[in-house]
């Protein structure tokens, strides 16, 4: 064989082997997101690495980095996995349930630039209920979020005679999370509202719940340093003193001891317009 031709192989050989490495270097790079894959245009992202439910806190092994073109990224996205699950980062739940490499984005998540979403900012085991409310019942409308509510039912008891009104507390030292649609603890304007929402033990929920039902909820505000345990949970209507005592029975049937009846005195009433006066008439006709 000729030595030209020898020549002509080996450098052949050598650029091959050369342009391998080359290619190899470079996807090397692009795989580690390092330099040469921002030269080439191109930026880490993160994402799902497998199934993600919604609920879940995220674990480094749920996520890897991939990367996008820079005018692909989406709006909110993470470059590391560092900023979701390193030493420094605050933990973070998933708001919503993510497939594999699908872009891990604030929206996303809880925490700081996440969704506002009140099922996320609920004490674990607690839950929200919704009372109605009104200028009354929402005590003038001075009740704000942050502020700390008695939960508490009007309704009737028992039948006929026996028939009287109690009112109860459904709930104490209740955290109150929202007025109507607004969530922000920062507000200090009387709002008048058409529902309280607050967070409640799930027992404290179903209370609530069937006194909405059967008679009339209302709030009372506590000042804000006070988390004192209510001493008394039912009022009825004789522990507020002014109840109706009927006369004795020998009294009413008219039997022996029966005070006797009081003559009426006579008196003349007259009109003026529409205001009417009595006269006692002295001595009688």
């Amino acid at each position: 064989m000729p030595i030209r031709t020898i020549a002509s192989l080996a450098v052949a050989l050598l650029l091959g082997l050369i342009a391998v490495l080359m290619v190899r270097g470079v996807l090397t790079s692009q795989r580690a997101g390092g330099p040469d894959s921002a030269a080439s245009g191109m930026t880490p992202v993160v994402v799902a690495a497998l199934q993600i439910e919604r609920g879940v806190e995220l674990k480094p092994a749920m996520l890897k980095t991939v990367n996008y073109p820079k005018d692909a990224v989406p709006a909110g996205a993470f470059k590391t996995v560092d900023e979701l699950t390193g030493k420094s980062a605050a933990a973070r739940t998933t708001l919503r349930s993510m497939g594999p490499n699908e872009p891990v984005l604030t929206a996303k998540l809880s925490g700081p630039g996440g969704k506002v979403n009140l099922s996320g900012a609920l004490t674990p085991g607690m839950r929200a209920v919704s009372v109605k409310s009104n200028d009354v019942a929402g005590v003038g409308g001075f009740i704000l979020p942050g502020d700390r509510v008695d939960v508490m039912v009007t309704r009737p008891v028992g039948k006929g005679d026996a028939e009287t009104v109690v009112t109860q507390v459904l709930a104490e030292n209740a955290l109150v999370l929202g007025v109507d649609q607004t969530s922000d603890q920062d507000a200090d304007k009387p709002l008048v509202a058409k529902a309280v929402t607050v967070e409640v033990t799930p027992d404290q929920a179903q209370a609530i719940s069937l006194g909405l039902a059967v008679g009339q909820v209302s709030l009372a505000l506590r000042q804000i340093s006070d988390d004192g345990v209510l001493t008394r949970r039912a009022t009825t209507v004789s522990d507020l003193g002014f109840g109706v005592r009927k006369a004795p029975a020998a009294r009413r049937s008219g039997g022996a001891g029966a005070a006797k009846p009081v003559a009426k005195q006579p008196e003349v009433r007259v009109t003026r317009g529409v205001v009417t006066s009595g006269y006692a008439v002295v001595g009688g006709f």
